[in-house]
């Protein structure tokens, strides 16, 4: 029998396109690097404001390399994120609470779930400039990914509960404590330490602190 795996804390918003890429390398390194890997979804407008952050496009010049890098970013990851038409609006008018409270309603109740339907949101919003605040925009999203219609209205319907507000707050709480600033932060249980990592871009080094091998975005095994 092999080592224990290793437990990963992945916290994200499907309003982050950045998250998106680091889903994605986690969810193909899991088997790979024996970790468990632990999807928390959080929100990260409650996280930007607990630490005082802000936007990177809310600058110009950030929000035109913003434009640049994520087109670069989803060639080198194999991830099809596409610029929304309306990005102002997507992130600062629309945000991602009804999404994200759907997601830890399925995260409490059907976890096996979880990664399916978290891709099928970020697929919508950052890859086919559709809306993921209406209810029939998530419920469309949870079908998609797999889900019967009836098990995805009775989830949609335990979002407005105080248990899943309150877990959605609890999560992010839990990415504020371990320091996050924005998202994604990938948080690493490794031989009694804790390592908090910001962004996309530091899966090598969280390849060193696991003491597994780097081998790019797409590892090799998945294209074999």
């Amino acid at each position: 029998m092999g080592p224990l795996p290793r437990t990963l804390e992945l916290f994200y918003d499907v309003l982050s396109p950045y998250s998106w890429l680091g889903f994605e390398v986690l969810c193909r390194y899991q088997k790979l690097w024996n970790v468990q890997l632990r999807l928390r979804p959080a929100l990260i407008a409650g996280i930007m404001k607990d630490s005082g952050n802000k936007p990177p496009a809310m600058l110009p010049r950030k929000g035109k390399y913003l434009r640049s890098d994520l087109r670069l970013q989803g060639e080198h990851f194999q991830v099809p994120i596409r610029f929304p038409k309306d990005f102002f609006s997507v992130i600062l008018e629309k945000g991602s609470v009804s999404a994200m409270r759907f997601l830890t309603a399925l995260s409490m109740q059907r976890p096996e779930l979880l990664e399916k339907v978290s891709r099928e949101l970020w697929m919508r919003v950052w890859s086919r400039d559709e809306d993921i605040t209406e209810p029939q925009s998530i419920l469309a999203a949870a079908e998609r990914a797999g889900m019967s219609a009836e098990d995805a209205r009775a989830l949609l319907e335990k979002t407005a509960t105080p248990q899943v507000k309150n877990q959605l707050m609890e999560t992010t709480e839990a990415a504020c404590r371990y320091g996050a600033f924005g998202l994604p932060i990938t948080v690493a249980h490794v031989d009694g330490q804790t390592h908090m990592l910001f962004g996309s871009d530091r899966m090598e080094l969280l390849a060193h602190l696991l003491g597994e091998k780097w081998m790019g975005p797409v590892p090799p095994a998945l294209n074999a």
